[in-house]
Order: structure tokens, then C-alpha cells, then sequence
């Protein structure tokens, strides 16, 4: 079953801020609706592919020259210089307000605390022996390169940016090369300049989108190759990541905004109402979803979120009210176990736990990309300062991909040795093998060895 509330003068809202709210009781919707909700956004950028394709193949041909086109065209500026000059970062630095500087500068810190202990439990070359004389293990690498994208189109987000580099340079990348659209005067955000510089990262462009991926996949005259591109991005950047894939690892899916407040009757009924919009917020193809067994709290929420909704300013407040009319609103399950086994089905980017007995439901939540606890807790301390990477898995990939971490940075490559022993060990059971496979050059490679060596 799904309804809608409409928020009306007669139901105590303001019929000038009416709006519709998602209410989904589960157990009762249409598996046609239910698809949809779990879908999300990702339909978008299915849709999105092919408007993209001709962007990569234009920045494939010409370069630079099409990066500027582009430029002037999705973001009105007008380049004569694509590359962040040294002259740009010491205005940004020196133009920034000082409190600003202050809280990106905290922020930092903690992220480079909290990567920098993921750095420290990364395992050394190591080795153990698997037989007498057989011996295997692994040695940890940096990428060489990575292309981080930070996203500017609603707003500004130096965030992103500290989130992406601290971990890659912790790992030890090499070359960092970041894409941000600019403003409109051709220049980038300064808090963003202002922010790689503090994190150590020089090679930034001011060039966004689908033409921005498709530069670092392929290179242009200004933008260098890399081997990988991480960052968030609206679904034009998504599509772009999934169609250069051929060519770079396109780094974990991380598309437009999504969360799950997943509660009992222990949560605070207008803390929730709030927490609901802190990722609605973002983006009209955002998706923010309440999921509760507790009717009472649902219903609170249903009749007062859209006042809440009214108090934001534009354009949010009409953003927010297109996210619980589209892929937002609240799921109303059965039971707590409902609710659990709804959040993993729909591995969310961002889950907020607020129930009771919280450390016990957490081993039981399998699938998201953060996990969030309690009422002190709220997303946009995760978002920024805690520490953790708000770099996360979206459109359900939390199934399959993790948090951004230093790992994202780094790769393994197995290593082995035997021994004069060990390969006299091996060789029966491998030339066993290499017959019934029809693999005569393995066989010959141990039958017809010299082994009167050292």
C-alpha cells in the first residue's frame, strides 16, 4: 500500500507549504513501487549514458579545446587557463575567512588521524612458509596516479576534497590530480584551493563533469592520465566513471546522496525529522528514507516533517520536499527485524541507527557504507569531522564496496619463493595437473628444468 500525506491547513500545515510525503507500509506495497525505491537514482543515470558518450568521445579527440567548450557551456565560464596557478592558491588562502580556514583545518586533522591508523595496520612485505622450501606472501603498493573529483554545482564542497586526499597521500600516491568546475569568473572555490594546498596536493583543474572524467581517463594537453578517479558526483559524472571504466578503475560507485534513519520508538521523533534531511538535502535525485516498526514515530514525522521542510531556505526547501515526494519518505516495516532486513537489502550510503541496544543491532547490519550511532551521532558530523571518509558506496554497491579508506589507494601483489626442496616437492602434483589441462610448455618448464644450480 502507498500513501501520501498532504500537508494542509486543515490538517494543522500551511497550505502554502504544502507538499506530498512518500509513507510506504511495507509489507502492503506494490513490488512495482518497491523496485523503484530500491532502484533510486541509478535509473537516472542509466538514462544519462548516452548523453554523455559524445562528451567523451568529443575530450578524446580535441582535448583541451573541448574541456573549454564545455566549460563555457555547463558551468559559463570562460577559461584561458585550465591548470590552478600558484598565483590562484595564494589568493584563495588569502582571501578565506579565518574561522573557515580554522574548521577545515580541524577537520583535517581528524581525518588524517583516523586514515593514518588504518595506515598503521597495513601489513609490511610479509611472507609464510606454506611447506618446507614453498613460500608465499604479499608486498602493499601507492597507485601511481588517482584523479579525485570534487563536485561544485549546488554549492561548494571543500569537504570531499580533504575526505579524497589525505587518505591518498597517506597511502603514498604519487601524483594526485584533482577536477573541479569553476565558478563562473573562472576561477575555483577558494576554500577548495585552500584545502588541497593544506593537504599537499598542487595539480588542481578547473574543468567538472563528464568532460572532467573523461579527461583523466584519457588525457588532454593540460590534464594528465591517471589510473583511477575517485569522488562523488551527479549522475552525468556516474555515467561517465561507468562508460571510462574500460579504461581506468572508475573507483567505487558514489552517485547522488542517499540514507536510511533507521529507528525504534527510543529516537527522538523531531532529532529524526532532521536527520531525514541532512542528505535530502543535496540533490532533488537524492534519497532519504525513515525506516521504523514504530507507528507512532512514523506518523510524527509524516505530519510535521513538511513545517520542518518549510523552515529551510531555498533552493533547499524545494529540494527537499522533490526528495519525499520521489525517492525519499518513510518505510513502516512490521517489526525491528523488518527494518534490519530492509536496510540490508537496500545497503544504504549513509544509516543512521538510533534503537535500542544499538551495539547489539550493529553486527546484524551488513550492508552500508557508514554506520552512525545514536542521537549524538547525526550524519553531519560524520559528513565532516569525525574522521571518518564520507567517500561511500551508493546505488546499493554498499553490498559489494566499502567506505573510501586508504585501500583505495593501494594494491597487493602476491610474492613467492621455493626452494630447491620445495619445487622437487611441488613437481608430481603440478605436472599432474599441467597433463590433464594440455598445458605441455608448464609440464616441459618443470620436467626439463636444470636444477644443478646454487
Amino acid at each position: 500500500m502507498f500513501e501520501e500525506f498532504y500537508s494542509t491547513s486543515g490538517q494543522g500545515g500551511d497550505k502554502q507549504n504544502s507538499m506530498s510525503i512518500n509513507f510506504y507500509r511495507w509489507e502492503d506495497t506494490d513490488s512495482a513501487v518497491k523496485t523503484r525505491v530500491m532502484r533510486r537514482s541509478q535509473a537516472e543515470i542509466d538514462g544519462v549514458v548516452k548523453i554523455v558518450e559524445p562528451v567523451i568521445a568529443d575530450v578524446k579527440l580535441r582535448g583541451d579545446a573541448a574541456l573549454i567548450d564545455y566549460t563555457k557551456k555547463f558551468d559559463k565560464a570562460d577559461l584561458t587557463e585550465i591548470k590552478v596557478t600558484k598565483a590562484e592558491f595564494d589568493h584563495a588562502e588569502n582571501t578565506l575567512d579565518e574561522a573557515l580556514k580554522s574548521a577545515i583545518a580541524h577537520c583535517v586533522r581528524n581525518v588524517r588521524t583516523f586514515h593514518e591508523a588504518q595506515m598503521s595496520r597495513v601489513e609490511k612485505p610479509w611472507m609464510v612458509e606454506i611447506e618446507p622450501g614453498v613460500f608465499a606472501g604479499e608486498q602493499v603498493n601507492a597507485l601511481e596516479s588517482v584523479g579525485l573529483y570534487v563536485p561544485r554545482g549546488k554549492g561548494a564542497f571543500p569537504s570531499a576534497l580533504y575526505m579524497l586526499a589525505v587518505p591518498a597521500k597517506i597511502a603514498g600516491v604519487r601524483n594526485i590530480v584533482v577536477v573541479t568546475p569553476p565558478r563562473p569568473d573562472g576561477l575555483a572555490d577558494d576554500a577548495t584551493l585552500y584545502t588541497a594546498r593544506l593537504c599537499g596536493v598542487e595539480n588542481v583543474y578547473k574543468v567538472g563533469g563528464a568532460q572532467a572524467i573523461a579527461a583523466l581517463a584519457y588525457g588532454t594537453q593540460s590534464v594528465p592520465q591517471v589510473k583511477k578517479v575517485l569522488g562523488p558526483g551527479s549522475p552525468y559524472v556516474a555515467a561517465a566513471k561507468r562508460i571510462c571504466s574500460v579504461i581506468m578503475d572508475p573507483g567505487m560507485p558514489a552517485g547522488p546522496s542517499e540514507s536510511i534513519i533507521l529507528a525504534d520508538e527510543s529516537a527522538d521523533p523531531e532529532n529524526t525529522c532532521r536527520d531525514l534531511l541532512n542528505e535530502a538535502e543535496h540533490g532533488e535525485d537524492s534519497a532519504a528514507l525513515l525506516v521504523t516498526h514504530d507507528e507512532t514515530l512514523a506518523r510524527f514525522v509524516q505530519k510535521n516533517l513538511a513545517a520542518i521542510i518549510s523552515e529551510l531556505p531555498q533552493p533547499h526547501r524545494g529540494i527537499c520536499e522533490k526528495v519525499m515526494a520521489n525517492y525519499g519518505g518513510i518505510i513502516l516495516t512490521k517489526s525491528l527485524e523488518d527494518s534490519i532486513d530492509f536496510t540490508n537489502e537496500y545497503a544504504p550510503e549513509h544509516l543512521h541507527l538510533k534503537v535500542k541496544n544499538a551495539q547489539d543491532v550493529v553486527p546484524r547490519l551488513r550492508h552500508a557504507g557508514e554506520i552512525l550511532i545514536g542521537e549524538y551521532t547525526p550524519s553531519s558530523l560524520g559528513n565532516y569531522a569525525i574522521g571518518v571518509n564520507h567517500v561511500l558506496p551508493t546505488g546499493g554497491w554498499a553490498h559489494s564496496c566499502s567506505c573510501t579508506s586508504v585501500w583505495d589507494f593501494l594494491k597487493r601483489t602476491s610474492i613467492s619463493r621455493c626452494t630447491k626442496e620445495g619445487f622437487e616437492a611441488l613437481k608430481p602434483t603440478v605436472l599432474t595437473l599441467t597433463n590433464y589441462e594440455g598445458f605441455p610448455a608448464h609440464g616441459d618448464v618443470l620436467r626439463k628444468r636444470n636444477t644443478d644450480l646454487p
